[in-house]
């Protein structure tokens, strides 16, 4: 099956949208299953700053 220069256009796109998604969104995926899986909650100040 033969794919129009359209379709390739447009799954290119959506390619690209995709792996931008997943290079920006991995890190806090990780962080935000790690905060709603751990008990006790730590707060949230104490996750993102180095200072607390």
């Amino acid at each position: 099956m033969q794919l129009s220069e359209e379709s390739k256009e447009r799954i290119g796109k959506l390619i690209e949208a995709s792996r931008v998604a997943i290079h920006y969104g991995y890190l806090p995926l990780i962080v935000y299953l790690g905060y709603i899986n751990s008990e006790p909650r730590p707060a949230l100040i104490r996750l993102f700053s180095p200072l607390a």
